[in-house]
């Protein structure tokens, strides 16, 4: 009579049980899609490089391709760690490199470098080398929502020589606490003798603050 009674009620536990894997498993599935630390820089960077992610943006003027991506910290971290590097080396270089934000501009004209089409002239080729090597500094701009203007800290760009499927150029930024503060920031990229006009791109900030990491150790 017991045992009638177990089996009586046994399709509906097991009705509540699948009730019940079925939401364990949505929660990891959320669980996974809010997942922001990855095992490798390759990782990372394919995270980074995902348009919904709101780290890249990009806008095409003129025939001229503009990529903004921000890198993250561990990135950088990535790129000096050694191997099998300890707990304080990481944190060592985690704090050096989150005192500011990075930025690469990926500029290219029917991908390629945009020196390639002026290759032909002399003249303006080496007026846009010496524009992408020293003048960048003054047509790049990053301000807040109330118009506050950043100071650029540092500014990378590495001749590729043709080599390359674009123009990169690095920009650094002092990690403005303020600046965080609000729900999304400017930079501006003058016109550099490409016919393209200012271009702008608005950046939210929760991508920033909530930025994906590399799992090291």
């Amino acid at each position: 009579m017991k045992v009638n009674r177990l089996l009586k009620h046994f399709p509906s536990s097991l009705g509540r049980a699948r009730e019940w894997a079925g939401m364990l498993s949505l929660i990891l599935l959320f669980t996974a899609c809010q997942q922001k630390t990855f095992n490798s820089k390759e990782e990372l960077m394919a995270y980074v490089q995902g348009a919904d992610n709101g780290l890249v943006q990009q806008r095409s003027v003129n025939g001229v391709d503009f990529t903004l991506t921000y890198r993250p910290t561990d990135l950088l971290v990535a790129q000096e760690a050694i191997e099998d590097a300890t707990k304080e080396q990481i944190d060592s270089l985690r704090k050096k490199y989150h005192e500011y934000l990075y930025f690469n501009v990926t500029l290219a004209k029917n991908q390629q470098e945009v020196l390639t089409g002026l290759a032909g002239n002399r003249n303006e080729f080496g007026t846009m080398v010496n524009q992408l090597a020293f003048g960048m500094g003054e047509k790049v701009h990053l301000f807040s929502k109330t118009k506050d203007t950043v100071e650029l800290a540092d500014y990378v760009y590495p001749r590729l020589y043709g080599m390359g499927g674009g123009t990169n150029m690095l920009f650094v930024y002092p990690r403005n606490k303020k600046l965080l503060e609000e729900d999304f920031f400017h930079i501006t990229i003058e016109d550099i003798g490409l016919n393209t006009g200012e271009v702008g791109f608005k950046i939210p900030t929760k991508a920033i603050k909530e930025e994906p990491s590399i799992s090291f150790l």
